[in-house]
């Protein structure tokens, strides 16, 4: 899954769009009851996948580097 949707999202962007996902699709049964609230599936879905459509088209990554996976140069002796 991750050849699909590679992973382009910070642990924080993910919680803070999950949170903003599920407070726009609130309002479709709470507060004005408007559709405008159905918006909220995009936030809450990238959030839960962990990437995001947009950013993989313009090259954006928001994901720390893992130092484990970086190529070691050789030292030289």
């Amino acid at each position: 899954m991750s050849a699909i949707f590679p992973r382009n999202e910070h642990r924080v962007e993910r919680v803070v769009r999950v949170v903003l996902g599920v407070a726009l699709l609130s309002l479709v049964w709470i507060g004005p009851q408007t559709p405008w609230g159905w918006v909220g599936l995009v936030p809450l879905l990238t959030g839960l996948v962990g990437s995001c459509p947009l950013y993989r088209v313009f090259g954006i990554s928001t994901c720390s580097i893992d130092k484990r996976t970086t190529p070691q140069h050789p030292t030289g002796t």
